[in-house]
């Protein structure tokens, strides 16, 4: 005699199974989250070589396909180099990594060689003359103040009304942590030295990643057609079509937009006989990479540099700096990014915001094309929920809608309106919580009856 299961026990039985150990995970999160976080970090820092591998990957590819497709390929077709072979792709792939490493390598000692020189000069400059500059600041603002009266008057009145909470602040706070600080600096350096290691492990990693990039993305492939339905596998395909193309447009657009930023500024601050203009283009170039804050993230402390310098420079550098951002903004930006993100300038402002107080200055350059693809999601999930409901997609439609019956959108009414139109004064309104609860009287009606 055969013992049979029956299938509906051992369904009940995963589910209990599975309820009992999402309990034990909540809890554990609840209750042990930081050891998670640990873990987080700790593989994290093990796997961070790799991770600047990817990384790199990512960012050079555009260049290798670039180089491989418009130079190598063209070349090696009028040699009557048969390209399509496996051993000739081999071959191809690998001199074009080479030719590629080359002229990033290239690039990057061209602009050290030339700019960290002179970035060396201007800090030891700004060293070995900064009691000079403060005493030039301290005369100036010392010749303003006698000049208006009732300027010195409200410095004054200030000066000694926090005089001693900031002496306090120096003494009790700024002294005693310095220690602290000197210790911290200590361990920043030790941790450069390992975030360089991780580079030049990660740089050769990239280099294995480029040279088998279509076996990878074969391999992506493979594995979501396997997981996933047809249709649905076609959909995450597009999905990460549509990511990556949205980032690698952003931040290349905006990589090339800061270094045209940071030419313009050091030719402009050139001719205005700005001191430290290097130094300052390059802060300004770097900066401009941060979207919206990140023009004025740098251009504040170059204005205080100038400011100890010469301070009728520095007001001449803040008018150009206002020039240059709006040309950046509405003139070079554009043309450079287009409409790569999709995103107004309230969401712009609205994920550097939240992703920047997040993940700090990484999470301000990434966090525009990042909340670009959940606000492109979001939206593919409502346009498809419209349409189920055969209902228009399009948002101004929706602008001056007040009730939607059918397939027809009456426009909201003020009360004003309503009367002067013949109309009642009171619109019809649903209570939600009646909707919910199955109720069907309105607002109205309920109030009526109370009283």
């Amino acid at each position: 005699m055969k013992f049979h299961i029956d299938k509906k026990y051992i369904r009940w039985g995963v589910t209990a199974f599975l309820v009992v150990a999402a309990s034990i995970l909540f809890y554990y999160l609840l209750f042990h989250g930081s050891n998670i976080s640990l873990a987080f970090k700790t593989l994290a820092s093990i796997t961070m070589p790799i991770l600047d591998g990817l990384l790199l990957a990512y960012i050079l590819t555009p260049m290798l396909n670039a180089l491989e497709k418009k130079a190598i390929i063209p070349l090696c077709a009028k040699c009557n180099v048969h390209t399509q072979e496996k051993k000739q792709k081999r071959r191809i792939r690998a001199f074009s990594i080479l030719l590629t490493m080359v002229v990033v390598t290239l690039a990057l000692y061209s602009f050290f060689a030339t700019v960290i020189p002179q970035l060396i000069r201007s800090v030891q400059s700004i060293i070995f003359q900064f009691p000079i500059y403060v005493n030039n600041l301290t005369v100036w603002i010392t010749n303003l103040l006698a000049n208006n009266p009732d300027i010195e008057s409200a410095v004054m009145e200030l000066f000694d009304t926090y005089s001693v909470e900031l002496n306090n602040f120096l003494n009790l706070s700024v002294l005693p942590k310095m220690n602290e600080l000197i210790r911290n600096v200590s361990l920043s350096f030790l941790s450069f030295l390992k975030t360089l290691w991780n580079l030049i492990i990660g740089f050769i990693i990239s280099i294995y990643i480029m040279g088998s990039k279509e076996l990878f993305a074969g391999q992506a492939k493979k594995m979501v057609y396997a997981l996933f339905e047809t249709d649905t596998a076609n959909a995450v395909i597009s999905d990460v079509r549509f990511t990556h193309k949205t980032f690698i447009g952003f931040i290349v657009g905006k990589v090339i937009d800061s270094i045209i930023i940071g030419i313009i500024c050091f030719a402009g601050t050139s001719i205005m006989g700005t001191p430290y203009a290097i130094l300052i283009s390059v802060i300004v170039g770097i900066t401009n990479v941060i979207p919206f804050f990140g023009p004025y993230l740098g251009a504040i402390p170059s204005a205080l540099l100038i400011l100890m310098v010469n301070p009728i420079q520095c007001l001449y550098f803040i008018l150009f700096i206002l020039v240059l951002q709006q040309f950046d903004g509405n003139v070079l930006g554009p043309k450079i990014l287009g409409d790569s993100t999709g995103l107004s300038g309230f969401w712009v402002i609205f994920s550097i915001t939240l992703f920047g107080g997040i993940f700090g200055i990484l999470g301000m350059i990434a966090g525009v094309p990042v909340f670009a693809v959940i606000y492109a999601a979001i939206r593919a999930i409502i346009n498809s929920l419209l349409m189920k409901k055969e209902l228009p997609t399009d948002t101004v439609k929706y602008m001056d809608v007040g009730s939607i019956e059918g397939s027809k959108f009456h426009p909201y009414l003020p009360e004003e309106q309503q009367k002067e139109n013949g109309h009642s004064a009171s619109p019809m309104r649903k209570s939600i919580v009646g909707k919910f609860f199955g109720h069907s009287k309105n607002i109205e009606e309920d109030e009526d009856e109370e009283e």
